[in-house]
């Protein structure tokens, strides 16, 4: 499902306002980058026919420059190939500065048969993650099967950020949820962690009221 239809589908469903396209199919206006040990992020990301190339070394992040609050993100994504801690990525909101790798903020998962995991970073907390008694590296997981597309395939990544509540819905299926986040505000970024993906677009839609 292409993400202008899902977007749709969402909008008359949870009561969103119109869409913003975050990437603008040219280049990198309106983003940033943060590269582990100051690397040069144009070897990492580039931008061809429309669509953004990462190739997942080193690690690190592209984020907006704006920050929001209550809103919803659409990323949609493919991993061009996997192997083995090859196939890793992620979409991260609500971070907070300064910029290191890796910054206080909330990960909707993007491994390759994990999408929908939701991590706190960086001593972010919520009330699901706090019940589980586990470290940071540990995610909130998810609820039920996956619901990914085949390696090649594209894959639509929705994260719902209403005041402190995060959801996760991967492909159109509400995947996990996280409530009392201990953040609820900041920028969007999307993780170089080792997979070779493409995204072809990165959707914000502001909600109508925080829920």
């Amino acid at each position: 499902m292409k993400s202008a239809a899902l977007l749709f589908l969402l909008a008359v469903q949870f009561g969103f306002a119109g869409s913003i396209e975050l990437f603008n199919g040219t280049n990198f206006a309106g983003w940033t980058f943060c590269m582990k040990d100051n690397a040069d992020p144009l070897n990492t990301w580039s931008v061809t026919n429309g669509v953004i190339h990462c190739t997942g070394k080193p690690t690190g992040y592209l984020r907006t420059t704006q920050s929001f609050s209550n809103y919803t993100v659409a990323v949609e994504w493919r991993f061009r190939k996997i192997a083995p801690k090859a196939d890793n990525t992620g979409v991260l909101v609500h971070m907070q500065l300064p910029d290191k790798v890796w910054p206080m903020c909330v990960q909707n998962q993007g491994k390759s048969g994990r999408q929908g995991d939701l991590f706190v970073m960086a001593g972010a907390e919520c009330k699901e993650h706090l019940a589980l008694g586990k470290d940071a590296n540990t995610p909130v997981p998810l609820r039920g099967a996956a619901n990914e597309n085949p390696i090649g395939k594209w894959n639509t990544n929705v994260t719902i950020c209403a005041g402190n509540k995060v959801q996760a819905i991967i492909n159109g299926k509400l995947l996990n949820e996280i409530t009392e986040c201990t953040i609820s505000s900041g920028f969007i970024g999307i993780q170089s962690e080792g997979g070779d993906i493409e995204i072809r677009s990165v959707d914000y839609l502001p909600l109508k009221d925080s829920r």
